[in-house]
């Protein structure tokens, strides 16, 4: 189940994630920060 939540990120990083998500690798904003919040938490975990 997915819950909705509210950032704030300076205008340079949303950019740099919108020229991301261009490219097709991630459907959507969300989808690119989801990734990036799990790739965050397997690093800091070790795995």
């Amino acid at each position: 189940m997915k819950q909705k939540i509210s950032i704030t990120i300076d205008e340079q990083a949303i950019s740099d994630i919108l020229r991301t998500v261009e490219t097709g690798k991630f459907r959507n904003k969300s989808h690119f920060v989801e990734f990036a919040v799990k790739r965050l938490l397997e690093e800091e975990n070790g795995r």
